[in-house]
């Protein structure tokens, strides 16, 4: 059924987002099933016999018995089976003939047919008009193979092929820009509205063409930062859209990969440099310190692959060990002496700087790795000074003089902070103060991303507590010991459970910690324990991951235990906290009494609140809680079963499963990094070693806090101003130009590189294809060897196409195509690089006025006013899926398809009726159903042999006997033969002899036909005797051999056909001519045209 039939009135009602309510099914437009000429139609079609198909079309045009425009069961029609067989002179035909392409532009593009693609970008810019939809959007959407999101240019991204995009985007080609997840404009709310599933579709795609590395090569100027930005916002995708995670992190991946094969295309330092010290900002001058934007924005972006890449780490270690000359080739040994010398004097390099920064001597800290170590001499000065506070070194010290008594200190109050924990203080103020530079110069968002400084903004609030309550304790114990002064020795023991003293150390002994888990910070430079130190970073997500889920089970089993057992334990509580006199009378107690109810007094806690509850059921994970915390006094029997069982219950989920589930977390967690350790480490080596690279503090602290001869010449104006500051504005706009062009072409050389090396791995295909290019090459070559043995046996072969170009394989056509064709790897010229390669083309020796003319004219064109409007016009206007021509060569092939299809057009409906009423060149399909294949392929030769004998009798015998005289010839009356005599008007081409009459001999070879596309499984293939008949049946089918015509005006030797294989030669058969031409014809010297010529005319 042609029409499209639903359900009338009958859909869904389903509430919900994104769900189109009431809306009717309609049945799918589905394929109607073929008649036997369609088959035959088809099949023509497929073999590539484009003389048949020529003349089913025509009579479709007359007596509209087949459908030109039908489809096999599976939807392929009969231009969908051309451009999958790669013919594009079928292509040709159908397309000038009439065919709807549909959507046979998406198919040529997902065939990557680029032959087939520019005629049908020519034949739509042609055919469409403003407003109306495109021949691929008038497909059923039921039906058709891709969705309606996809456009031409989305579709060549997905297939990454670079010369279709090209070819695209040189048409102006545009692509919709995907929409924020998070938009609320109205089209996405609308899109949403009627189907959430197709908007999300649509954006996935539409992100998968963004990320094409092709697509990006050609449309970027800076490919990098757009793979990084890509790569980027792709990863909040997929945090936002879960559902289409995988998806969006394998475009994440690929966009990751792009760069780092960009970065793989580089061949020196200087093309490096220029990549990672790009900044829009400021020109980078050669001698200033490397600033390595790009690199720090790649460690933004965590592009990990590109900041591990082989060759940024040389240069990095080139650079980290500036200033230590043959360092990494040095033994271990005299690696740990040269060390050692920089630890134990880092003091003195550190006073040199504050002394002389500018000398030579004091510029040896700035070296990377010098500062490195000295930063790290510094911080391990300040631990040695906690573990000397945490064991009371001065205190010691003081009792080993005999100046006072270690027992009585320890419990005074009132003490003022001792030597030692003044220099904690200064270390601290140093170390707030380098936070304090960093949060300045970075800004706080690029501060917080590093969790390192987490850990440090911890420690340093730790200290600045300890100092405070310490400061408080001391005030107020001074106070006390004023009004009592045996408060001075009292024990602490005696003191306050929340005295401010007691917090402070309490809050010591954790910034001590913090302290020291530092260090593992700097492990990350070592090869050993970096990787050991990023595990860990990974195995504490999975730790708070692991802790949410057993922090729920413990609190849910915590409050039923309160809930059972409170009142025994409170009973164990009140056993506690009394006491028994001599009479045997019980006595509240403040004061829990541990001498005469120990037991009460352990288990009271165990249950009695929900925060001791919790606790219990913690410490029971590892074994510090029993069975034998159940036996309280007065629990029942029944109560402590209950009771037992939640414990027991407890114990199996958080202890057994719970615990193994975080070590196997822990396991796959390491087993990730160690797959990627290499990666992982580099990355994390690389962000230690940058923080070392820029202008972060040289001096580390407690030594930062002082002043230097360099800050005083700042502050007094004595310092050298910076030579950009003086630079005059002309200059600066000079350095950004030449920042910008030496970026540019770098960038131009590894795109060039990189496209080059992707079509050389595309090239690279097994070796069977060249078994089969040779086989094509004997199997012409037994071609023309047997031409030679029918003509020698006085077989008329006069209509052989001799010139027909020699069998290539696809690798060869598309090196030819471009050959021919001047295809450059170069990006997309805009507007702007055109005028400016106008302007920089220079006048040559040899320009003759008419090119010397063309190049001005060109110039003002391009300068003029009226174009830049237009280009203003054209940017706000509709965007275009296909783009248009924009040079002269295609709006002249445009042009020829358009009048070659007017001319054919004009022709079908002029044509007279044809006297045959069977087109013979196709084998006839049977009729009958369920036949076996070998009752078809008997009927099929039975069929063919008894046609052949007797119409080869009749041929030859009519050959014989109407034979033109020379007075016939000179009236101009020509009797009516039936074999085909070509006439060639070329004057490349020789006159051919008169033909001589065909002999049936037994022993004569056939003409050997060339197949454009192969069989399809299961057709018969014809013998040697049915070819010949094959052959003679066609001649029957016109009265006069096709007539050649040169087209055009040029008729000297030095012409040939045009450029494309759509250039055809008329065929004249019945009287009808054709005289235009799909190609103009051009002169022999224009290379780029020469293409071969299909042996018959269109019509």
């Amino acid at each position: 059924m042609d029409e499209k039939v639903h359900f009338g009135g009958v859909g869904v009602e389903i509430e919900g987002p994104g769900i189109v309510h009431n809306q009717p099914f309609d049945m799918p437009n589905l394929p109607k099933p073929l008649t036997l000429e369609e088959k035959k139609y088809l099949l023509s079609v497929e073999r590539g016999d484009t003389a048949t198909v020529r003349k089913y079309i025509k009579r479709a045009y007359r007596n509209q018995h087949i459908d030109i425009n039908c489809a096999d069961p599976l939807g392929r029609s009969a231009l969908t089976l051309a451009i999958e067989g790669e013919n594009l002179e079928m292509t040709e035909l159908l397309i000038v003939m009439g065919v709807e392409p549909k959507d046979a532009l998406l198919q040529a593009i997902n065939s990557e047919f680029v032959e087939a693609v520019e005629l049908l970008l020519e034949y739509e810019e042609i055919v469409h008009k403003d407003g109306e939809p495109y021949s691929w959007e008038k497909v059923d959407k039921n039906t058709s193979m891709f969705t309606k999101d996809i456009t031409p240019l989305i579709l060549a991204a997905h297939k990454n092929n670079y010369e279709i995009l090209k070819i695209l985007l040189d048409r102006g080609a545009t692509l919709p820009m995907p929409h924020d997840v998070r938009c609320g404009c109205d089209v996405c709310l609308r899109e949403t509205e009627e189907d959430s599933l197709r908007h999300s579709m649509s954006r996935v795609n539409e992100y998968r063409a963004l990320a094409s590395p092709s697509l990006i090569a050609l449309s970027s100027n800076d490919p990098i930062l757009t793979a990084f930005q890509l790569s980027w916002e792709l990863r909040n995708l997929a945090f936002t859209e879960p559902e289409c995670r995988n998806e969006y992190m394998e475009l994440r991946k690929q966009c990751q990969q792009f760069a780092v094969d960009l970065l793989q295309q580089s061949r020196s330092t200087q093309e490096l440099l220029t990549v990672l010290n790009h900044d829009p900002e400021s020109p980078y001058e050669e001698g200033e310190p490397m600033k390595l934007t790009r690199l720090e924005l790649a460690i933004d972006y965590k592009q990990k692959r590109f900041v591990a890449h082989s060759n940024i780490q040389q240069l990095l270690a080139a650079m980290w060990y500036d200033g230590l000359p043959g360092f990494r080739r040095k033994p271990l040994l005299e690696k740990m002496i040269d060390l050692s010398k920089i630890i134990l004097i880092f003091p003195y390099y550190c006073f040199l700087y504050m002394i002389s920064g500018t000398s030579d001597s004091g510029k040896i800290i700035r070296k990377p790795f010098v500062k490195f170590v000295v930063h790290a001499s510094s911080y391990l000065s300040f631990l040695f000074v906690l573990l000397l506070v945490s064991q009371r070194a001065d205190v010691i010290l003081l009792e080993k003089l005999g100046w006072t008594d270690t027992h009585l200190t320890g419990q005074q109050r009132g003490l003022a902070p001792s030597l030692l924990e003044y220099l904690v203080l200064i270390y601290v103020a140093g170390y707030i103060w380098e936070e304090t530079c960093e949060v300045w110069k970075d800004g706080l968002y690029r501060y917080l991303k590093d969790m390192w400084n987490f850990i440090d903004f911890t420690r340093n609030l730790l200290y600045v507590l300890v100092f405070m309550l310490r400061a408080m304790a001391y005030y107020q114990q001074t106070a006390e010991i004023e009004d009592n002064p045996t408060m001075k020795m009292l024990g602490k023991e005696h003191w306050n459970a929340f005295d401010p003293q007691l917090i402070a150390e309490g809050l010591f002994a954790g910034a001590n910690v913090f302290s020291a888990l530092k260090l593992v910070h700097l492990f990350s430079i070592n090869p050993h324990l970096g990787p050991l130190q990023i595990s860990l970073g990974r195995m504490i997500i999975d730790i708070v991951k692991f802790f949410f889920i057993y922090t729920l089970v413990l609190f849910a089993f915590a409050c039923g235990l309160n809930q059972l057992l409170w009142y025994f334990t409170d009973l164990e509580r009140k056993d506690c906290y009394s006491t028994t006199s001599g009479e045997g009378m019980v006595f509240p107690s403040e004061e829990p009494n541990w001498v005469e109810h120990d037991s009460s007094c352990a288990k009271w806690r165990s249950f009695n609140n929900l925060f001791e509850s919790s606790q219990s059921l913690f410490w029971a994970s590892f074994g510090s809680t029993g069975t034998d915390a159940f036996e309280l006094k007065g629990i029942k029997s029944y109560t402590r079963f209950w009771g037992l069982l939640m414990f027991g219950s407890y114990s199996v989920i958080n202890v057994i499963v719970l615990l193994n589930l975080l070590i196997a977390m822990m396991s796959n967690s390491y087993a990730m990094i160690e797959e990627h350790s290499d990666t992982e480490w580099k990355f994390a080596r690389t962000k230690l070693w940058l923080s070392y690279f820029d202008d972060s503090p040289t001096l580390p602290p407690p030594f930062n806090i002082f002043p230097t001869t360099k800050m005083f010449l700042k502050l007094f104006g004595l310092r050298k101003i910076d030579k950009m500051r003086k630079d005059s504005l002309k200059r600066k706009q000079r350095q950004e130009k030449e920042r910008d062009y030496r970026y540019a072409a770098v960038m131009r050389a590894l795109v060039w590189r990189y496209i080059c090396l992707q079509h050389r791995q595309g090239d690279s295909n097994p070796v069977t294809e060249d078994d089969v290019n040779e086989i094509k090459g004997e199997i012409t070559s037994m071609r023309y060897e047997l031409m030679n043995v029918l003509d020698k046996n006085g077989m008329d072969t006069s209509s052989a196409d001799k010139k027909e170009k020699t069998v290539i394989g696809k690798k060869n056509q598309v090196w030819e195509r471009r050959l021919m064709k001047n295809f450059q790897l170069t990006p997309v010229v805009t507007a702007e690089d055109e005028v400016e390669l106008v302007r920089n083309v220079e006048s040559v020796e040899n320009e003759d006025p008419l090119d010397r003319f063309r190049r001005v004219a060109k110039l003002a064109v391009l300068n003029s006013s009226a174009l830049r409007w237009g280009q203003i016009i054209r940017s706000v206007c509709k965007e275009s899926q296909i783009g248009r021509c924009n040079n002269r060569e295609s709006f002249k092939k445009q042009q020829n398809l358009e009048r070659a299809m007017r001319e054919a057009k004009r022709k079908l409906m002029n044509a007279s009726p044809d006297r045959s009423n069977e087109i013979r060149n196709v084998s006839p399909m049977p009729v009958t159903e369920q036949s076996s294949l070998v009752k078809l392929i008997g009927e099929f030769t039975d069929e063919m042999k008894k046609e052949s004998d007797n119409e080869r009798y009749l041929t030859v015998k009519s050959a014989k006997s109407m034979r033109p005289t020379p007075r016939e010839l000179d009236e101009g009356r020509i009797p009516s033969i039936n074999v085909s005599q070509a006439t060639p008007v070329s004057t490349l081409r020789k006159p051919s002899p008169p033909p001589a009459p065909l002999k049936p001999q037994q022993d004569c070879g056939p003409r050997i036909f060339k197949k454009k596309a192969p069989s399809p499984t299961g057709v018969m293939q014809l013998t040697a005797r049915d070819l010949l008949a094959k052959q003679i049946d066609s001649r029957e089918d016109s009265n006069q051999g096709p007539a050649v015509y040169e087209l055009g005006e040029n008729r000297n030797n030095d012409v040939i056909p045009s450029s494309s294989s759509q250039d055809y030669l008329l065929d004249t058969r019945s009287g009808e001519d054709m005289n235009a031409p799909l190609r103009p014809i051009k002169k022999i010297d224009d290379v780029k045209t020469i293409k071969r010529q299909p042996s018959d005319g269109w019509m």
